[in-house]
């Protein structure tokens, strides 16, 4: 049994699938660079199958990414299994992850299929992928809810086929830590071919216990591979964090006994990104990578923490990656400078012009921000959808008036296509001035189901603003992102965002959990 857990980033494609968190293929591509530099094992990059977008994003992450597998999931199924194939062809490592249900509820009622089909699919699948790539990854969809004589006929069944991996999910978060550490060990020992595979867990959080689950799938059952997001991300209450996870058998090691390939020190960096990317903001008192993880406020705590570090703290900060705040640049650094900040970053623009409209946007907010941090570099580049030349609509130009015992107006110039507009509307406050003005021409007729404001850096009035808005319409839920120094130019900015997604109209299909 081998001593290394191999770490599986899914938050490209299990993570994506929270509502509102579809990211573009460029934002795709910048997190997964960003997982190369935190060194995961391995990176699902997409549902290659799901859309022409999908099938693009996880194409380019195969051609750019060259430490890490890179892997695409697909349904059990020739089409789906060929479409990942020719995305990852440019991949120096790849893997195809392929899936079908098992559980009784899954196939009589979804797939509408006998077990003997599912095991047959199950097969062929497998055997399909396997002559076209040596990696190969099977799935049994709610494996966790499906009769264990089955699902050991069904695995048993595609490490025959050549299965190098097998995951056995708790896709609806149902499992509790001893018993699914039990399940997994139950299976490993009544299959004869059960040490051909590498054991692999991917739970979800809906009690709260994904961690602890995926934890005792690796203790008790013998899993060496976890599949995880940053941040936790994911559809309903989440996944696995993989932070968690990641220092939980660090700083345990004397019980788990295993060793980890991540470099700890990016683990914030990456969340930070994935966090500004979705505009899923990450909970203060969140392990990890929360502010407050580190943070001391009873007196007995901070005299304790003052006198010997280790007397409440069990990790150092500094070694998941968190720093003072550092000043990285001015409104007096050049273009060198900055380029160079981006490369330290992780941040590979592929054009010149890309560059140059980048660093146009970094003196502009060094103008009227006199501290940039890393933090406002990342929100910069992220805010670059909002403002690139392709997007259907992009703000122009915005003017407010807000004053005591008047009602607020606001006067917004945006473009959508060719077309330039201006718009004027009244509002209960600047923001929603704003963003009624835009409306008034737009006419989307989107809810807004959540709008939220958090400062980017802190400790200085001075900070950007990050602004996420959340809409949906006709079953369609998406997130648009902002920054700025001024709130609600990043309010508009982010309603733009959100609406240039909706506009988008690209496909999404519901995979494995």
């Amino acid at each position: 049994m081998s001593d290394k857990l191999i770490i599986f980033d899914t938050t490209l494609r299990d993570g994506e699938q929270s509502p509102g968190a579809s990211m573009t293929r460029d934002e795709k591509l910048r997190i997964a660079r960003q997982l190369e530099r935190l060194r995961v094992d391995v990176i699902e990059a997409g549902f290659a199958a799901a859309s022409p977008g999908d099938f693009e994003a996880v194409r380019t992450i195969a051609s750019h990414i060259r430490e890490a597998t890179v892997c695409s999931l697909a349904r059990a199924n020739d089409r789906d299994i060929s479409r990942a194939a020719e995305a990852l062809k440019e991949a120096p490592r790849s893997r195809i992850h392929t899936f079908i249900a098992t559980s009784e509820l899954h196939m009589e009622k979804k797939l509408r299929m006998t077990r003997e089909q599912v095991l047959e699919q199950a097969r062929l699948a497998v055997r399909f992928a396997r002559n076209l790539c040596p990696d190969i990854e099977f799935s049994p969809e709610d494996g966790y809810r499906s009769d264990p004589d089955f699902l050991c006929r069904v695995l048993e069944a595609v490490i025959e086929e050549g299965a190098t991996t097998i995951n056995v999910p708790d896709t609806v978060g149902y499992a509790i830590p001893e018993l699914y550490g039990d399940f997994i060990r139950t299976l490993r020992e009544r299959m004869p071919n059960s040490d051909k595979a590498v054991w692999s867990v991917h739970c979800h959080n809906d009690l709260g216990m994904a961690v602890a689950n995926s934890l005792a799938g690796v203790k008790i059952g013998g899993a060496r591979q976890v599949e995880c997001t940053i941040n936790g991300l994911g559809e309903r209450a989440g996944n696995t964090s993989l932070e968690e996870v990641v220092m939980a058998v660090k700083t345990r090691r004397d019980y788990f006994g295993l060793d980890v390939g991540i470099d700890t020190s990016q683990i914030v960096p990456a969340s930070r990104l994935v966090a500004q990317t979705t505009g899923f903001v990450v909970q203060p008192n969140k392990a990890v990578v929360g502010a407050n993880a580190f943070a001391h406020a009873s007196g007995i705590h901070q005299d304790g923490v003052l006198k010997a570090r280790d007397t409440y703290e069990i990790m150092r900060a500094e070694d998941v990656g968190w720093s003072a705040n550092k000043i990285v640049l001015g409104k007096l650094s050049g273009r060198n400078a900055f380029r160079q900040r981006l490369q330290e970053l992780g941040v590979e623009l592929e054009s010149e012009s890309e560059l140059n409209a980048a660093f146009a946007r970094f003196k502009d907010l060094a103008d009227r921000k006199s501290e940039i941090f890393d933090e406002d570099i990342i929100a910069l580049l992220g805010d670059e959808s909002v403002t690139s030349e392709h997007e259907h609509y992009r703000l122009l130009s915005l003017a407010q008036r807000s004053e005591t015992g008047e009602r607020p107006c606001a006067r917004v110039v945006f473009a959508a296509g060719e077309q330039e507009h201006h718009a004027e509307s009244e509002g209960n406050g600047p923001v929603d001035a704003s963003l009624k003005a835009i409306e008034s021409k737009v006419r989307s007729g989107a809810e807004l189901l959540l709008y939220s404001v958090n400062a980017i850096t802190s400790g200085s009035t001075e900070s950007q603003g990050e602004v996420t808005v959340r809409l949906q319409l006709g079953g369609r839920v998406v997130n648009g992102v902002g920054a700025d120094p001024d709130i609600v130019i990043a309010s508009a900015k982010a309603y733009l965002s959100a609406l240039n997604k909706l506009h988008s109209q690209a496909e999404r299909v519901a995979a494995q959990g």
